[in-house]
């Protein structure tokens, strides 16, 4: 009997652009797919796969504690409705709400991944007796907890999580989608004329959510101060405005970086894998991460990476080798690890094939499928449902 398996995000986006291809995986694995999440424009693509969507009216991004309630109750019938096997959940309030569902649902298998603790060490202690006491609560629901990034692991040994549910994970990208030679010279030309860049230019490229925690403020100002010190310096930005969040930029804010810091946005685009490309370095000047995948992205297809030393880039970034990591709020610091890369082309080709080392040393996602499928068979065993 073939085994069903829900993956539960809050967002579409989720399932399709993070974890698309290992879902892909399972169903190749033999599993019989579902992905929960709120509905989207990427539900056809998800379906593509062969996985089956489940919409969750109550699914949400915003602080909702109302909707989150409701969406427990929602999955929770969900699940005795499927009686899946597995039940697998991502996302810091899915991550919550959707093992207590499970559990309240009586599913055999509940898997969770830590993404990266919503609180830090030096968060407030308000913020970190929440987070972590709701992370101990569901962590009793699951099996297993995978943990993408090593720093988490003792935070989650002290807040009281059993050793034998931690399972280091680690994170991966694609690498047949996103890799160095997806364009040729002709090709990539093309795509930077449309920013109007040359090829004598160079381009920084930043992928994230137009979210000010992302760093945009630093990364405004370290590109205005360094449109005049280099001014064949170009910032293209790859992403869309998140509504869902307080901090989200205005449209006043995009129009003033584009007018005073040359700085060219792109909007959400479905073909990242190729700007990569018409890429020189990448930047990421993030407060909090768990462990960036455009990072992985860039680095995979031989980007140098200028980023801030925080949990996650710490992990994709190896200092002096394939980028530099700078403090987290400095604009200087930012643009001057900006500027030193971009004036130096050996810098910049040493680093980008250093980068591109590391990614297929440690950033292949087929090692996460392995990692996660070994689990999945450990507790269907527990449970007797091999």
């Amino acid at each position: 009997m073939t085994q069903r398996l829900v993956h539960v995000t809050t967002t579409d986006m989720s399932l399709e652009l993070l974890l698309g291809p290992q879902l892909s995986a399972f169903v190749d694995a033999g599993y019989d797919v579902y992905g929960a999440s709120a509905p989207g424009r990427y539900v056809p693509a998800i379906e593509a796969r062969g996985i089956r969507h489940i919409p969750l009216a109550h699914a949400t991004r915003s602080m909702a504690p109302h909707h989150d309630a409701a969406a427990l109750l929602e999955l929770r019938r969900r699940f005795r409705d499927l009686c899946p096997d597995i039940v697998h959940t991502h996302n810091p309030k899915p991550g919550v709400y959707g093992r207590l569902a499970a559990r309240l649902a009586g599913v055999p298998a509940i898997v969770n991944t830590v993404h990266g603790l919503y609180a830090l060490p030096n968060d407030p202690l308000r913020k970190r007796a929440v987070v972590y006491s709701l992370e101990r609560i569901a962590a009793l629901a699951s099996g297993a907890e995978l943990v993408q990034n090593p720093e988490d692991l003792p935070t989650l040994r002290r807040i009281g999580v059993p050793e034998r549910k931690l399972v280091l994970l680690g994170n991966g990208v694609d690498l047949t989608r996103f890799r160095p030679d997806r364009l040729n010279s002709t090709h990539r030309a093309e795509v930077r004329a449309v920013w109007g860049v040359g090829p004598d230019d160079i381009v920084c490229g930043v992928v994230g959510r137009l979210v000010w925690e992302k760093g945009y403020r630093e990364l405004f100002t370290a590109a205005r101060r360094l449109r005049d010190q280099q001014p064949r310096l170009h910032f293209v930005v790859v992403g869309g405005l998140d509504e869902a969040k307080a901090d989200q930029l205005g449209q006043a804010d995009l129009d003033a970086a584009a007018k005073e810091a040359n700085i060219h946005f792109l909007g959400q685009r479905d073909d990242v894998e190729d700007l990569y490309n018409a890429m020189d370095l990448y930047a990421l000047a993030s407060y909090r991460e768990g462990f960036p995948r455009s990072a992985m992205e860039a680095a995979a297809s031989g980007l140098p990476i200028v980023a801030t030393d925080i949990r996650g880039c710490r992990q994709v970034v190896a200092p002096g080798v394939t980028g530099r990591l700078v403090a987290a709020h400095n604009a200087v610091a930012l643009g001057d690890a900006i500027g030193e890369i971009a004036s130096d082309p050996a810098t910049r080709a040493h680093m980008g094939t250093a980068a591109l080392a590391k990614a297929h040393a440690e950033f292949d996602d087929r090692r996460i499928v392995e990692t996660t499928l070994a689990t999945y068979d450990r507790l269907l065993a527990r449970a007797g449902r091999t």
